[in-house]
């Protein structure tokens, strides 16, 4: 059986009493959890779902999320979450294109649900316990049985250049998600994760996220990111590990008084999204005495994590994501799909069991996605080096072209981050009448601070090809970004050129 509520039935027979969910100061044992989720599913059995039928959540971090997740698999359904930070007609579109059959939204997203027949609404009572959405009915205490190759969720990509894609998820793709994220980080029945990310994202729900309740482990749950509560809570509960968008850390990181809090407990957190400078790797280890920072790299059509740095290496091999898990192939391709040899940059492609078949109701752009062989095309630019280690160096949408030349915007990124004033840095081609495109940079400044572009491009000079240097520097409060941590390029851009024009 390979349903998400067997490994929580089977803790609820072992040990009842176990912590498993911790939310608003409530916890929850393995034995009340397995109850949640037994009712839960017979309440959803109640309003017409059965097996196969596509439930969506469009919901914020809480127990509910998570009770109605398992609940959904239990059930034999297929598990949607949505993107709260989406406009109305996205929500419209991802609800339509899937099929959805029943829409649970929380109280305050009502609006987001549009025009949509068959929604409960989740208040705050129920997002602490998902039984009161009801409605009472009898229990449902034996999971459906489920296959490997069923589907066990769809999750939609964020759609930086089109539309957004269905990504399938069969249970196949998430339980050798969970096999090597135990393995490589050695999850154990001890562990006490933070969920602080939004749990619609791979990188909360899988980043380990929930194989933590396969070990018997305990979810910590935030409903939202804030930089105080979130150290107070690792404080207060030990939480021994994280995952966390590189823009949180940034943020623990500027707190004046992040000193006052006994944060000694944790042992890693994973980040990625991007490359992470060494000036945070080491400032992480700052706050995190007894932690460390693991760079990692996945997107959402494989559950998230293909590589995560190994121990004792993250200086050494300052700029990768590390090595692949044990059950992911990773190679560099040509446009062609030929492999590239190592230290030769090229698309990332990706096969293994954890590996999406391809995108729901979309057969054209599956097709599209993958070179012969299964390998699954990322978009991603990289290389890896003579010893397996992956380095990223850009999308190949984010690459500028400056006067014939193409520049890597991490390229430009790694020296901005460089200067003392930048809490976070982009860098963006804009349209030049004389090079085709000039480099932007768009920097968030560390509170107190000021800079100019003199002073910007006086320091870049010698630490990038003359081509490189930024010509325009703008300064913003925050930078638009994925939950992954992934600037939005795209929406940049946008938003640049249309000041530019005035509107």
């Amino acid at each position: 059986m390979v349903n998400l509520s067997a490994a929580i039935l089977r803790w609820a027979r072992a040990e009842p009493a176990r912590p498993a969910l911790l939310y608003r100061d409530q916890g929850l044992s393995y034995g009340d959890l397995a109850a949640r989720i037994a009712a839960t599913a017979a309440s959803l059995r109640a309003r017409g779902i059965g097996e196969g039928d596509i439930v969506a959540l469009l919901m914020k971090n809480s127990a509910a999320f998570i009770e109605l997740s398992l609940a959904v698999s239990h059930l034999g359904a297929v598990l949607l979450p949505i993107n709260y930070r989406l406009g109305a007609d996205e929500v419209a579109y991802i609800v339509g294109h899937a099929g959805v059959k029943l829409l649970l939204v929380d109280e305050e997203l009502r609006a987001l649900a549009g025009g949509f027949a068959n929604v409960a609404v989740v208040d705050e009572a129920a997002q602490s316990d998902s039984r009161r959405i009801g409605p009472a009915a009898e229990p449902l205490a034996e999971p459906c049985v489920r296959q490997p190759h069923d589907l066990f969720r769809l999750m939609y990509t964020s759609g930086t250049t089109d539309r957004p894609k269905g990504v399938i998820h069969s249970y196949a793709n998430y339980h050798w998600k969970c096999l090597d994220h135990i393995a490589v980080l050695g999850l154990h029945g001890n562990e006490r994760l933070l969920v602080v990310g939004p749990l619609y994202h791979v990188g909360a729900f899988d980043l380990p996220g929930l194989a933590v309740l396969q070990m018997g482990g305990l979810l910590a749950v935030l409903r939202e990111f804030d930089p105080e509560p979130t150290l107070a809570l690792i404080e207060r509960e030990k939480l021994t590990a994280a995952w966390m968008a590189p823009v949180m850390l940034n943020r623990l990181l500027a707190l004046p008084d992040r000193a006052r809090f006994d944060l000694s407990s944790l042992r890693w957190q994973i980040g990625g999204g991007e490359r992470t400078p060494e000036e945070r790797i080491r400032e992480f280890r700052s706050l995190f005495p007894n932690g460390r920072y693991i760079d990692g790299y996945g997107l959402t059509e494989s559950c998230s994590g293909d590589t995560l740095m190994e121990a004792g290496r993250e200086i050494e091999k300052i700029g990768s994501t590390g090595r692949v898990l044990p059950h992911v192939e990773l190679r560099v391709c040509d446009d062609d799909g030929r492999a590239l040899p190592a230290g030769e940059a090229g698309e990332i492609c990706l096969r293994g069991p954890k590996v999406t078949a391809g995108y729901w109701r979309d057969p054209d752009k599956t097709a599209a996605s993958f070179h012969a062989g299964g390998w699954l095309r990322t978009g991603d630019v990289g290389y890896v080096d003579a010893e397996g280690f992956l380095f990223l160096t850009d999308r190949k949408k984010d690459m500028i072209i400056s006067g014939g030349e193409n520049i890597a915007s991490s390229e430009v990124e790694r020296v901005l981050y460089q200067l003392p004033q930048v809490l976070e840095a982009a860098a963006v081609g804009l349209p030049d009448a004389q090079w085709g495109e000039r480099v932007a940079a768009v920097v968030v400044l560390r509170p107190g601070t000021t800079l100019a572009l003199e002073e910007l491009q006086a320091f870049c000079r010698g630490k990038l090809g003359g081509f490189k240097l930024p010509r325009q520097l703008v300064l913003r409060e925050t930078l638009p970004r994925l939950p992954s941590g992934k600037v939005l390029k795209r929406v940049l851009r946008a938003e640049l050129a249309s000041e530019a024009s005035g509107d």
